[in-house]
């Protein structure tokens, strides 16, 4: 019975330190009703000014994006600043082209050392009308909130600070282009810290933008001493390989600044969709943005920004109160000396018969049977809840409205198979003889991340806490439970974040991943979680725990006025043969959009043959004949048509007739376009992934105020380009030729792709008044 209460008091201190570890990520409470000091942050203002800003959607091109630009200057123009609007054409190598108009502001320092950028977008997503109150109404009240207790604490400081709120970086960061490449103050800039979301809730995290090596940069942040660091080498090797760009990326490509994106990412089903309004957004999250931004500020106001480009790396993450860092040349020395202790310490325990080779070789089957099969469970699991919740697949994100129930449960089940895999104890130090296996096992994961993932080598610290149990127990053959639990901390510090981490980033698909790290990191606590008695026990309760978080999901599964579900509709004009039809991305259609689409829809196939960029590869999925509306088409002018030498020139003026948000331009013949040139500016070649991959698409324009669309470019003389015209406005809800209803409360539009719109295909070609010039 004592051994009993022992493994229950173990459990509730590993469990202890997990809940305190997520408790101290970030601030946890904030005053509602009293704000802070004016010389401090105070989350309740910046959440005001949140509201203000979210109040309706502000896309590039909506009528409440001049609001925004009003207010914005206003709110510079109070705390005394001198406001200024930069607006201009840029065009991404993508062919993204926007007219954006930034929001900008200076507050000189007491020196002339390069100045300290603060920056964050107050354009929202476009096509599902997102009121943008995380992304990113967020970050600019952030830095507003941050400017005003900075301000009025009359803190001396030696640095300008710069103020940038970019515009159209929902479309391609075409702002930030702007401001980069033509605004004279880029070339003052030493550092930027930008504010962003993609969600709506969690901690923020803090991910780095690079010229080359991060270790001065590290150091920097580390200076800073911010209270709540959330961020590790791994998060930002991760963000690297992903389809996500964000202001600050345009910054170090195109200006060489680098800087600190902080970003909170928990409820990602909120991003981009019309469900980003004030109420979702959790003001815990705003309150860490708010920790990082003024410790950073006060710091890098007075602090030398002109040097930190380095050529070295670190290895760094955040443990509660604390960020800890190292140079990448430890890296091989640690594991090393982690490999040379645990052989050390097994030869002495077979030498001492504490540990015997058969138990030690034994060690290996129950390791890769529970890790082959809580991964197969994994996988299968979470296609068979795809099967029986076939509309989960409509939340692009890959992120359910009950996700976190998903982890959870997968996570305990995992647990529970740890434990029934592990219950057989074939002598008399059981666990300590298959922890040779485990950490075994996590020296070769290492050795594979010094030589490919380097930014994950902090892991080899939770493995040195299991050799230094291996190596008590062999010295004093005792297992010693209080230090035992003490050299746990590391694996619970460092790893288990990472379990719910991992699919709250990346998607549920990462469930099987994430139920691996768990039984990784119950192997490394072997010494304690195996040496609980009656396993069957503890496995049954894991299970009842996970089947229980499942009924809790089932029960949450149906979409309600406050989890909608998305759902697409489009009207598409075909003018080149007078035909029109009704599409959707929509694999399983549904009450709304099914008197459009019909009972029994064609594949869309043919309205795929113009490839629109979606972040995950979305196409029109179903089609339906529909009536032909009289639409006033785009005049389309070839204001050149010009033969010179081997050389065919062409200018071509499309001016819209209807009110329109988008022009894209494709070409239907693979003809390659020389200089191309769109409302005078050409394209820039920094790597934006926003726009996509390879297409037969050339350039999509962003239209505001009706402003026509004026591009040029060239082709060999004896080529023909074929072009194609998709011209898409947002209003087929509200637009008085359509009879289309307003979504049910517990739909929304889907996101990340072009949507709820009136779309004209109508071919690019000479008008007859037109001759050509020889």
């Amino acid at each position: 019975m004592k051994k009993n209460y022992t493994n229950l008091y173990e459990s509730l201190f590993l469990i202890g330190v997990v809940s305190l570890l997520f408790y101290l990520m970030m601030p946890q409470t904030y005053d509602a009703q009293e704000p802070a000091p004016l010389a401090e942050f105070s989350t309740q203002r910046a959440l005001e000014k949140v509201k203000i800003m979210a109040k309706h959607p502000h896309y590039v091109g909506s009528p409440d994006h001049q609001r925004i630009q009003n207010y914005l200057m206003r709110e510079l123009k109070d705390l005394g600043l001198e406001p200024s609007i930069q607006r201009g054409f840029t065009m991404t190598e993508k062919g993204t082209l926007v007219k954006s108009s930034n929001i900008l502001a200076r507050i000189k320092g007491t020196q002339s050392g390069k100045a300290l950028l603060l920056l964050s977008h107050y354009d929202s997503a476009p096509h599902t009308k997102s009121h943008g109150a995380s992304d990113d109404a967020s970050g600019v009240a952030t830095i507003l909130e941050g400017v005003r207790a900075f301000l009025h604490s009359k803190t001396t400081y030696k640095n300008d600070i710069i103020i940038v709120f970019t515009d159209a970086e929902e479309l391609g960061l075409n702002g930030a282009a702007l401001f980069v490449t033509q605004h004279h103050w880029a070339k003052d800039i030493g550092l930027a810290l930008n504010f962003e979301a993609r969600g709506s809730s969690g901690p923020g995290y803090m991910l780095m933008e690079t010229n080359q090596g991060n270790q001065k940069m590290v150091q920097a942040f580390s200076d800073g001493s911010v209270p709540y660091p959330v961020s590790n080498s791994l998060m930002y090797s991760i963000y690297k390989m992903l389809p996500n760009d964000t202001d600050l990326t345009v910054f170090r490509e195109e200006g060489k600044i680098q800087g600190y994106n902080f970003a909170f990412i928990d409820s990602h089903y909120n991003y981009h969709t019309e469900q980003d309004y004030f109420e979702n957004l959790a003001p815990t999250s705003l309150a860490h943005q708010g920790s990082y931004l003024m410790p950073l500020l006060y710091h890098f106001a007075n602090a030398d920004l002109s040097n930190l480009n380095s050529s070295n790396d670190s290895v760094y993450f955040n443990i509660p109160f604390g960020f800890v860092h190292y140079p990448f040349e430890w890296i091989w020395p640690m594991l090393i000396l982690v490999a040379a202790l645990l052989f050390t310490f097994t030869f002495i325990g077979l030498g001492k018969h504490v540990l015997r080779i058969d138990a030690v070789l034994k060690g290996f089957a129950p390791l890769f049977g529970v890790l082959i099969t809580s991964i197969i469970i994994g996988v299968v699991g979470w296609w068979m809840l795809k099967l029986i919740y076939p509309d989960y697949t409509s939340i692009l994100q890959g992120f359910t409205y009950n996700g976190h129930d998903y982890i959870y449960a997968f996570v305990a089940v995992a647990l529970g198979i740890c434990f029934l895999f592990y219950q057989k104890e074939t002598s008399r130090f059981t666990e300590m003889n298959r922890l040779f296996a485990a950490i075994f096992l996590w020296l070769l994961i290492n050795i594979g991340i010094a030589l490919q993932l380097k930014g994950a080598a902090f892991l080899i610290l939770p493995v040195l806490g299991s050799v230094l149990m291996l190596g008590v127990f062999v010295i004093t053959q005792q297992s010693k439970r209080f230090w035992n639990l003490l050299m746990a901390v590391p694996a619970l510090l460092i790893i288990v974040p990472f379990i719910t981490m991992f699919p709250v980033g990346l998607g549920l698909k990462m469930i099987p991943s994430s139920m691996a790290l768990t039984v990784l990191t119950f192997s490394l606590l072997l010494p304690i979680l195996g040496s609980f008695t009656h396993k069957k026990t503890w496995a049954t309760l894991c299970f009842l725990i996970g089947v229980s978080f499942l009924v809790k999901a089932h029960f949450e599964a149906p979409f309600t006025n406050a989890t909608a579900k998305p759902n697409s509709l489009l009207y598409v004009l075909d003018a080149n043969h007078h035909k029109a039809y009704w599409t959707t991305y929509d694999e399983r259609l549904d009450a709304w959009n099914t008197p459009f689409l019909g009972q029994k829809p064609k594949p869309a196939d043919a309205l795929n043959q113009n490839q629109l960029y979606s972040k995950y590869g979305t196409a029109f999925r179903w089609m339906n004949s529909a009536p032909v509306k009289a639409l006033p088409q785009p005049e389309i002018v070839f204001e050149k048509d010009t033969l010179r030498g081997n050389r065919h020139y062409y200018q071509i003026r499309i001016t819209p007739k209807r009110k329109v948000n988008r022009y894209d331009i494709f070409i239907k013949n693979n003809i390659i376009l020389q200089h191309l040139k769109a409302n005078g500016v050409t394209a820039l070649t920094h790597g934006n992934k926003i726009g996509g991959g390879t297409s037969n698409k050339i350039l999509s324009y962003y239209v505001t105020e009706n402003e026509p669309l004026v591009f040029s470019f060239d082709v060999p003389a004896n080529q023909k380009p074929q072009l194609e015209l998709m011209e898409s406005s947002f209003d087929l809800l509200e637009n008085p030729l359509f009879s289309v209803p307003n979504r049910p409360k517990n739909q929304m539009p889907t996101p990340f792709v072009l949507n709820d719109a009136i779309v004209v295909l109508k071919k690019i070609a000479p008008t007859p008044s037109v001759q050509q010039a020889h």
